[in-house]
């Protein structure tokens, strides 16, 4: 029973026998987009850009495996997060992005959604390298604009550094 009065969302469709307490309308408030810290936003920052090695590291190495699970792992969760904290200062923290940003598409602009569309990828590396500029695109757009509205710094050098050295592991292929 604690687990129904904990989820806003649940909604009783049959208790024909009287036993469930009364609950309050269904809502997602506890479910919206929580305001970052700073320290949260430097966290994911540093993390997006600093895995970013691995996933070059292993394309380097041939382990596409390795490359794709860091990626989709790492990098996804860390441009997810983003995406979410970019939704949230447009709409003050009053939405709900839906469980793995099912809602992203009705919450950025059509061009960033096409953006972030494109951070999928196949299994090559063509596909991979094109997925991971994308993210890195999107990534600056979305970090930028939660630093601006935040009043948070943006470790550009971070950015700059990756960028520079991810371009050097393509160019070595």
């Amino acid at each position: 029973m604690e687990v129904i009065k904990n989820d806003t969302l649940t909604v009783v469709l049959l208790d024909k026998d009287g036993c469930l307490p009364a609950l309050p309308p269904p809502s997602d408030v506890g479910y919206h987009i929580a305001m970052p810290t700073e320290g949260q936003y430097a966290a994911r920052s540093n993390n997006f850009w600093w895995c970013l090695n691995n996933v070059a590291k292993g394309i380097a190495r041939d382990e596409l495996p390795y490359a794709m699970n860091m990626y989709n792992s790492e990098i996804r969760e860390n441009l997810d997060k983003m995406v979410e904290w970019y939704i949230g200062v447009n709409t003050g923290f009053s939405v709900n992005a839906g469980k793995f940003g099912k809602y992203f598409k009705k919450y950025l602009p059509p061009e960033l959604y096409a953006m972030y569309a494109s951070t999928y990828c196949g299994g090559d590396y063509g596909a991979l390298w094109a997925a991971i500029d994308a993210a890195c695109g999107l990534f600056r757009i979305a970090a930028t604009h939660v630093a601006d509205r935040m009043g948070f710094a943006y470790n550009q050098s971070e950015e700059g550094g990756m960028r520079a050295y991810l371009r050097t592991v393509r160019s070595d292929k």
